[in-house]
């Protein structure tokens, strides 16, 4: 049976701030942040309230590309996230990229699935922080332009910092209104 609330996934590399990202946006400490990559092993469902409406839920997936991981649980990520991207409710995906680094081979496997599947998508470019502000723009714009992507599809982000945090929740709400009219 499918819930009766819009669906937004969140996924991205082992170690891009997932739930790091997934607390600033929900502004408390829901998910569990660890110092060491690739310990979200399952999926993880959020339920977000919403003041106009009932919420929706966040589907917080494993990290990919971790290299500790098994074959096995290798598989099993890619049978998850193929049932995920065929959800009926699934109004989009929150895909989490690491501003400092080019989009790894994972990365770009991800990118031709959620195309593929015609998920709407988010590029939550993470970790701004870590940079000067001159060169996040510059990086942004080289991402961009590297996955093709849509202005609206792209917001520069820093949970430590809060940066983008107000323009991700927006554009979230952008992909659930898109999904419901």
């Amino acid at each position: 049976m499918n819930p009766p609330l819009p669906e937004v996934a969140l996924l991205g590399r082992s170690n891009v701030g997932k739930s790091t990202l997934l607390n600033a946006v929900l502004g408390r400490k829901l998910a569990k942040v660890s110092g060491s990559p690739g310990k979200t092993r399952m999926l993880n469902v959020f339920h977000v309230p919403r003041t106009t409406h009932q919420g929706f839920y966040f589907l917080d997936l494993p990290g990919y590309g971790y290299a500790r991981v098994s074959k096995t649980e290798r598989v099993a990520f890619r049978h998850l996230l193929a049932h995920i991207v065929e959800r009926v409710r699934l109004a989009g995906a929150v895909w989490l990229l690491d501003l400092r680094h080019d989009p790894s081979a994972d990365d770009r496997d991800m990118h031709e699935l959620l195309g593929s599947a015609n998920v709407r998508v988010l590029a939550a470019l993470t970790k701004a922080d870590k940079l000067p502000r001159g060169q996040r723009l510059t990086r942004a714009r080289e991402l961009q332009e590297t996955l093709r992507l849509d202005d609206d599809q792209v917001v520069i982000t820093s949970a430590e910092t809060g940066d983008g945090i107000g323009e991700l929740k927006e554009a979230i709400e952008g992909l659930i209104r898109k999904a419901t009219e």
